[in-house]
């Protein structure tokens, strides 16, 4: 991401590289509110003013995120709070230190499942990666790009997919052999499509194993962002900085 972004100490080439694929592909990101804080539609959270979003840092994937659903909910005037631990997110949004968050819904469903069984919070919107991902306990949510007003908001919105597609996967450095990375391409393909890799990975993770082959994720990486206008956005949204313009 960093190369992509034009940051400093990026002392490589990304282009050189040969990237293998990635195990786990498909994900979904929901944006949350307390349910004391009476927010349980679009339209009260977007008359809301200052509502407090937490996060762990500046530059964490659910501080980006976070503010990422701010800007396309057009919120008004939202407070970002980082700070937190994981675990201490969620016991801050349940004690009222927090009006909202974006979380992982695996992650949910695994600490903290009494929050959609006892509807504890309202889940306002979902990213799905990809786009097309619903996920069953919530496909009734709206996708965040339906709130894109413009081409350059659904820019945005692939953008962050497509650095999350891309966050984990084996390379290999400049001047590999071409039959030797044929291989090794060859070889991670096949356990992708063995059906034991998907009985161990969800044993070992917990989750089903969503593969993006190898020759799959070249083409997510063509998608990554070249242009300077969009990479500037993405920048802003993903900083400590207020929030740019519509």
């Amino acid at each position: 991401m960093f190369a992509f972004l034009g940051e400093t100490g990026v002392n490589y080439d990304l282009d050189k590289f040969t990237f293998f694929g990635s195990p786990e592909s498909n994900d979904h990101y929901v944006f949350l509110t307390r349910g004391e804080a009476n927010l349980n539609s679009i339209e009260k959270l977007q008359s809301a003013t200052g509502v407090r979003i937490g996060a762990h840092s500046v530059g964490h994937t659910i501080h980006t995120l976070g503010r990422l659903f701010a800007y396309l909910l057009r919120l008004r005037e939202p407070k970002f709070i980082t700070g937190f631990s994981g675990p201490e997110l969620y016991t801050a949004v349940e004690r009222g230190e927090l009006d909202a968050r974006v979380s992982r819904v695996a992650t949910i469903l695994q600490r903290n499942p009494e929050w959609v069984e006892k509807k504890m919070v309202d889940f306002q919107a979902i990213l799905q990666i990809p786009k097309e991902a619903k996920h069953p306990s919530f496909a009734h949510l709206p996708e965040i790009e339906s709130f894109a007003k413009s081409a350059k908001e659904r820019r945005l919105i692939e953008i962050n997919r497509a650095f999350m597609m891309t966050g984990a996967t084996f390379i290999t450095p400049p001047g590999v052999p071409q039959e030797r990375v044929q291989i090794l391409r060859e070889a991670i393909g096949k356990v992708y499509k063995d059906p034991e890799f998907y009985k161990d990975y969800k044993k070992m993770v917990g989750e089903e194993p969503s593969p993006l082959m190898p020759e799959e994720f070249d083409a997510v990486m063509k998608k990554l962002p070249r242009d300077r206008e969009d990479v500037e956005l993405f920048k802003k949204i993903a900083g400590a900085g207020p929030l740019p313009g519509h």
